[in-house]
């Protein structure tokens, strides 16, 4: 072994301070514990990061496809047989027809803007983000009578299962008075939950061919929306797609459509990455002025092994492993207690709502209706690996500091 049992011992020894040398221990157990909280600090924020980003792009990308083709004008004809060209091409999961179009949604008791899209209802129902959320049996949406509305459109509308929803378009009928309003009331069939606030709060869904007579657009559509097997693949596909049509269709892709918005999220998370890193450095500053203590207050220990036959090597493996030690069983601590907390934060989060009475993850302001945590072990290791390197470095200095102390001057000076 590269510390024999001479050198482990001592080094041991040291770190179990004396009562006059407890000052000492405790620098060292603080070094611990700040290596290990900026450890699980670091893995615990990089989860809720990653959570975050992926919790987000799965609901956008589960909602809105991972592409839309749009037609060179307002509307798209014919568009089945270009639906069924663009199944067979390599990745695509699922093509949709859809209708899309702004109306004020009123209800006896108030009002709200809202988005409709016009779906088949296989198509919708077929999603698993929808399935899961869908509250009511859809019979009614399925038999073309009825929309489904986000659970918390309809709570503000005061809705619900049964009840009519009028719907006023802006784009109203040309009479000879002038342009009035278009306006139609449908049965709530069902509301859907898909836990993001801003699907939930401002989206109805109707069947596509009611769409189609609602908003005027006989024979045709607004978009086809595609979703591949992987969302890394959509340039491979819109080359394809604009191979298949010769160029005549408009395709606007997810990284278009929330670029910015994925870009900043990648920005904050490296930028933490950084800041909390900060965190294992000043821990590692404090195993760094502990082992300088601690050679200072075991100079003449040192003369005597010296004087005993001890190497200088030996005296560096000595206070090497002794403050090395500290820095590896803290990372090993805040590993521990960083994977567990990312893997249970949720439930952490929801118990201290349960005592403090107060939200702590708003859906109005963070889109999401619970704290998304997502450990990727790759980083783990990364922030592992840094951890123990910075605690490595800490104490190569007085390392030396202690294998170069001369024997003779410690003895005089003690």
């Amino acid at each position: 072994m590269i510390f024999d049992a001479f050198e482990r011992m001592v080094a041991f020894r040291y770190l179990r301070a004396r009562r006059k040398e407890g000052f000492i221990s405790v620098i060292a157990g603080f070094s611990l514990l700040g290596i290990g909280l900026g450890v699980a600090t670091l893995i615990v924020v990089m989860a809720v990061m990653n959570g975050f980003r992926q919790e987000l792009l799965t609901r956008i990308l589960g909602i809105n496809g991972h592409m839309g083709v749009y037609g060179t004008g307002p509307a798209l004809a014919q568009f089945d047989p270009l639906a069924q060209s663009i199944r067979g091409l390599p990745g695509v999961v699922r093509v949709i027809p859809t209708v899309e179009g702004q109306v004020m949604a009123t209800s006896a008791s108030s009002a709200s803007g809202a988005i409709v899209r016009g779906v088949r209802p296989d198509d919708l129902l077929a999603r698993e983000i929808f399935a899961k959320g869908l509250g009511g049996s859809g019979e009614e949406f399925k038999n073309g009578d009825g929309v489904l509305v986000g659970y918390r459109l309809a709570e503000k509308l005061g809705l619900q299962i049964g009840d009519t929803v009028t719907l006023i378009s802006p784009k109203g009928n040309a009479t000879a008075f002038g342009t009035v309003p278009r306006m139609r009331g449908y049965t709530v069939a069902g509301t859907f939950n898909v836990g993001m606030f801003e699907y939930d709060s401002g989206f109805m869904f109707m069947p596509l061919e009611a769409a189609q007579t609602y908003f005027k657009f006989p024979d045709a559509v607004t978009q086809i929306e595609v979703f591949l097997d992987n969302h890394d693949k959509v340039t491979e596909t819109r080359n394809a797609i604009f191979r298949l049509t010769q160029g005549n269709v408009r395709i606007y892709d997810w990284q278009q459509a929330n670029a910015s918005f994925f870009n900043a999220v990648q920005v904050e998370r490296n930028v933490m990455f950084l800041i909390l890193t900060l965190i294992i450095l000043v821990a590692a500053f404090n195993i760094i002025s502990s082992l300088i203590m601690l050679v200072k207050d075991k100079g003449r220990d040192i003369a005597i092994l010296r004087t005993m036959g001890a190497t200088r090597g030996m005296i560096m493996r000595i206070f090497f492993l002794a403050g090395a030690s500290v820095g590896v069983v803290g990372t090993v601590f805040g590993t521990i207690l960083g994977v567990w907390f990312a893997t249970h934060i949720e439930q952490i989060r929801q118990f201290i709502q349960s005592i403090i009475g107060r939200e702590l993850f708003a859906a109005e302001i963070y889109f999401l209706t619970q704290l998304p945590a997502r450990v990727e072990y790759g980083e783990v290791v990364v922030v592992v690996l840094m951890a123990l390197g910075l605690s490595i470095a800490a104490t190569i200095y007085p390392s030396w500091r202690a294998a170069n102390l001369d024997p003779v001057e410690a003895l005089r000076y003690e």
